[in-house]
């Protein structure tokens, strides 16, 4: 009775084991990264073209299909998100950087942009101007954090 048991044992150690492996290749990503839903949050124009960089950088690093991104805007840096909006001036080479090129590229790449509807009515900025990738949510700090209520993970560049 107690061979039997032993052996019984060994044998669901060995399928609880072999599960557990399955869903760790299952949830492999790139460079030996597991799957992520990840939120990046952008409140800063002077920030937003090192964080959009961050954003091409952890896709390149994962692979399209590996990582879900979601970008939420507010503040002054939902004018990232905003058409003919510029950024900061770039030192060497003297040209104020565009963000619809980056913009379209990622969301391309399968990333999702949001942009705050307080920011939008406090900064009186032209519907018609938001980049059309963007999608509007009612409240960028509320959309973060429901955001990681559903296991999105936060990143701040």
């Amino acid at each position: 009775m107690k061979s039997a048991f032993n052996k019984t044992f060994l044998l669901l150690t060995i399928v609880l084991l072999g599960l557990g492996m399955t869903s760790v290749q299952a949830g492999s990503a790139k460079n030996g990264y597991d799957k992520q839903k990840v939120v990046y949050h952008i409140n800063n124009i002077h920030t937003a073209k090192g964080a959009l960089r961050n954003v091409k950088n952890h896709l390149n690093a994962l692979g399209d299909d590996n990582v879900e991104i979601i970008v939420v805007t507010h503040s002054s840096g939902a004018f990232a998100l905003v058409d003919g909006a510029m950024g900061k001036k770039d030192k060497k080479t003297g040209k104020v950087y565009d963000f619809n090129d980056t913009i379209a590229s990622l969301a391309n790449r399968g990333v999702k942009f949001q942009i705050c509807a307080n920011t939008i009515r406090g900064k009186k900025i032209d519907k018609n101007k938001i980049s059309e990738f963007a999608e509007i949510v009612p409240s960028g700090v509320a959309q973060v954090a429901d955001l990681q209520q559903k296991g999105y993970l936060y990143v701040k560049p």
